[in-house]
């Protein structure tokens, strides 16, 4: 995110891109003598282990990636934005696990970018974080990503640039599993997202509003009144503030999550469509279909249900999990879920609510004979059995072995919308010291959240385990005044950054550095 990490102490006190160059393996602080010495992006360490992922006979995998100023059709809605194709996702992008795959980005956006590629646990260099792993790409440039992908999922790529994500730079990444091959009719790829760009606001105009609180793009919700900005009086609501693009404060509550956002998105969009115009999905009757959600939202929770049928999830953030029967579940931004289910005949609504918000997105599952669903269709599953992607359990095959942590490290999530900020430990990411590990250390996590508002907390570069028998995942929602403990083996060398997925959060500071010291 160039405009907050190129001009901050990213790497223990070094300045932006600049404390990168001319590096040979380790980051230090020369000002500092106490400082630690942390592995540099670009360490040997980060080369042994890309070797140690490396699968004889794999493919290698290319694709090209052009940034640059398009016109979508979301489906009667016509909008300028910024994205990799004239259609909303961006390409999809297949390999198998052990593959290697080499990306040429070549931006030909008004504006510098990068690509982070969500959830892979990939060398530290190819992250594309600006500022810690790699300069930005220029206006013009070009950068190829080249690294293994180790691990089966379901994952994606989008910017790490600003909030150039709340725009069509996004798209998925699937990593195949043999295993898994022949055991699915059919697969839907569903990608959930919320879409203000090109509607008379864009993405960076929804950020200032937010920072400026002065012409009501904010949802209101502050934080508790324990010295955190953002309180007034015994609510923390800040009820002063306005509304939220045509939505209330009291609108953007969700009983699931508290405050779920700060942005009332005009459209909600499932494939790039709006609910007026839904993508439809096609099968026969009675095929097994893996349905991969992907949540690329900047500001909204989806809650999911397909009408007509209960779901089995079978995976979290690309790991499996016992598998367990719903009607609904919740979706956090960033996260990604599969689901299998037995299609019956006939056509049913795949619907998104954004949960705590207006509106919802829409898809139309057709198998057989019927008429589509109206834009406003609310399946009954939406409002039986719902569950947090945190309520599942890993399964056995992916479960980490018994350890107690070598380090322990909090997180205290923090913040309001008066003045906008999000912090981390009472830091914003300017100021935030990094949380150092060290190579073969099982590490604890343990992040409260001391806000109004949940906050879907993303580790790169890993998976971690949540506790007591709990999924292994890369994003984890942590919802108002709840910890959640999790536990990751620093087995990836480099520095990763940690922080919430709510793009607006995170380029207000709800981000550090998670580094690994020599």
């Amino acid at each position: 995110m160039p405009s907050l990490l190129t001009r901050r102490h990213v790497i223990a006190g070094i300045a932006g891109a600049a404390g990168l160059a001319g590096t040979a393996g380790v980051v230090a602080v020369a000002a500092n003598r106490n400082t630690p010495k942390l592995v540099d992006p670009h360490a040997e360490a980060i080369r042994r282990v890309e070797l140690a992922r490396q699968r004889p006979g794999a493919a290698t995998i290319r694709a090209t990636l052009t940034p640059r100023p398009v016109t979508l059709d979301l489906g009667g809605v016509t909008v300028d934005t910024w994205g990799y194709t004239e259609d909303a996702p961006g390409p999809l992008i297949r390999a198998k696990a052990g593959d290697r795959l080499r990306v040429d980005v070549v931006n030909e956006l008004p504006a510098d970018t990068s690509v982070h590629w969500h959830g892979i646990a990939l060398r530290n260099d190819m992250d594309g974080v600006p500022g810690v792993t790699q300069d930005p790409t220029g206006v013009g440039g070009r950068f190829t990503y080249d690294f293994t992908a180790p691990d089966p999922g379901t994952y994606f790529y989008h910017p790490h640039s600003g909030v150039q994500l709340d725009r069509a730079l996004h798209g998925v990444l699937i990593v195949d599993d043999p295993d898994d091959a022949g055991r699915y009719d059919q697969e839907w790829i569903v990608v959930l997202d919320d879409w203000v760009d090109g509607t008379g606001r864009t993405p960076d105009d929804v950020l200032a509003a937010l920072g400026d609180g002065t012409d009501g793009m904010h949802g209101g919700h502050g934080d508790d009144t324990d010295g955190m900005p953002g309180g007034h009086g015994t609510t923390g609501m800040d009820h002063g503030a306005g509304m939220p693009m045509g939505g209330s404060m009291e609108s953007m509550i969700s009983p699931l999550l508290g405050g779920a956002g700060d942005v009332d998105y005009p459209h909600y969009l499932i494939n790039g469509r709006v609910p007026a115009a839904p993508v439809t999905l096609t099968a026969r009757p009675r095929q097994r279909v893996r349905i991969r959600l992907v949540n690329a939202a900047s500001d909204t929770a989806f809650r999911v249900a397909l009408g007509g049928h209960r779901l089995t999830v079978t995976h979290s953030d690309g790991f499996p999990v016992v598998p367990d029967i719903t009607d609904a579940l919740v979706v956090g931004m960033g996260e990604r879920v599969d689901v299998e289910v037995v299609v019956a005949d006939g056509v049913f609504p795949l619907v998104a609510v954004a949960e705590g918000k207006t509106g919802q997105a829409l898809a139309v599952a057709r198998t057989g004979d019927g008429s589509a669903p109206s834009a406003e269709v609310r399946p009954a599953e939406l409002d039986r059995r719902v569950i947090l992607t945190n309520q599942l359990r890993a399964a056995d095959t992916v479960r980490l072995t018994q350890r107690e942590p070598d380090r322990t490290h909090d997180l205290v999530l923090g913040g309001g919308m008066m003045p906008y900020r999000w912090t981390i430990n009472d830091k914003t990411f300017t100021d935030a010291e990094p949380l150092l590990v060290g190579e073969g250390e099982r590490v604890r996590l343990r992040m409260t959240n001391q806000t109004m508002m949940f906050h879907p907390m993303h580790v790169h570069g890993h998976t971690f385990a949540l506790h007591e028998g709990g999924p292994r995942k890369d994003t984890v929602i942590v919802t108002p005044h709840q910890t959640v403990t999790v536990d990751l083996d620093a087995d990836n060398p480099g520095q990763w950054m940690t922080h919430c997925h709510n793009i607006y959060h995170a380029e207000t500071g709800m981000m550090i550095n998670l580094a690994y010291r020599l």
